[in-house]
């Protein structure tokens, strides 16, 4: 195969991993702080990339101002997610939010269907318009695919910081370590809990924002995203904010690599595949580590 043409897919994947990353990190800090994940991620994603494409291109508004509000109200579906979804039944001791998240996707999805219509469209930006040339050579990745593997890596750092010093990040700690014992010392449990649903829901608005000028927007597009972004979250050990990023650019590297060398045809197979035998090897994911029960 031409190494230029093997670097454009490297480039490509390693992009779309990052993106992959991003929705995973919303499943581990709401792993990280209360033990349950967000199974409307996908959707996050697919209202994140729908609400810029409605603000930007249909009302005509500025991007930065367009991507703002976009992302603010992800935060806020992150809220609603976590009020009426997950606290009736975390507080009960019952894991029915597993279905509950995953329903309210379903109807996320399908009100944006029939409000915004089936016909997926196109996103027009600067970042995704010309392809740039290294070296000389026409790689075919346009600066986007560049820019966005550093937002990834740039929000898990930020999120690290966040929880590592911070006083919200050590009250996050806090209260998945335990939680009765961080209400009794005055931290805000639910408030803390309702925050990291809503950092889940706003990292995958970003990833729908960056994504939006290189897929076709539709109402159906984050539901392969949200399970690959699970995929991700579970081989780089979901408890591991930096493990899961990394997951997320391997996975998308070798999804590339896959399609550039067998074909599309394989793509799915195979990655999903190697996920299979890659937990096989190591069951709780490949920056995982194994939790220590008490009996």
């Amino acid at each position: 195969m031409d190494p230029a043409l093997l670097a454009a897919a490297l480039v490509a994947g390693i992009g779309l991993g990052s993106m992959y990353g991003l929705m995973a990190l919303g499943f581990h800090v709401t792993y990280a702080v209360s033990g349950t994940v967000n199974f409307a991620q996908g959707s996050s994603m697919m209202l994140g990339a729908v609400l810029t494409y409605v603000f930007a291109q249909q009302m005509g508004w500025p991007a930065p101002l367009a991507i703002m509000l976009a992302l603010a109200l992800c935060a806020l579906y992150g809220l609603l997610v976590e009020r009426l979804a997950v606290r009736p039944f975390a507080s009960r001791g019952s894991d029915a939010w597993l279905m509950a998240t995953v329903a309210l996707g379903i109807v996320l999805d399908n009100v944006v269907l029939f409000a915004w219509g089936k016909e997926p469209r196109s996103m027009p930006s600067p970042l995704a318009t010309h392809p740039v040339e290294l070296g000389g050579v026409g790689l075919g990745v346009y600066p986007l695919q560049l820019l966005i593997p550093c937002i990834g890596l740039a929000l898990a750092a930020a999120l690290h910081t966040l929880s590592r010093r911070t006083r919200w990040g050590t009250a996050m700690l806090a209260v998945v370590q335990n939680p009765a014992a961080a209400r009794l010392m005055g931290i805000p449990v639910r408030r803390v809990v309702a925050l990291a649903f809503a950092l889940s829901t706003l990292f995958a608005g970003v990833a729908g924002v960056l994504i939006a000028p290189l897929f076709n927007v539709a109402a159906d597009m984050g539901t392969l995203f949200g399970l690959k972004a699970f995929a991700v979250a579970i081989l780089g050990g979901i408890g591991s904010a930096w493990g899961v990023m990394a997951a997320g650019l391997l996975f998308g590297a070798v999804e590339a690599l896959i399609t550039a060398t067998l074909g599309s045809g394989y793509t799915q197979i195979l990655s999903f595949a190697l996920v299979i035998a890659a937990l096989a090897w190591r069951p709780n994911g490949l920056f995982g580590r194994a939790e220590v029960k008490k009996v």
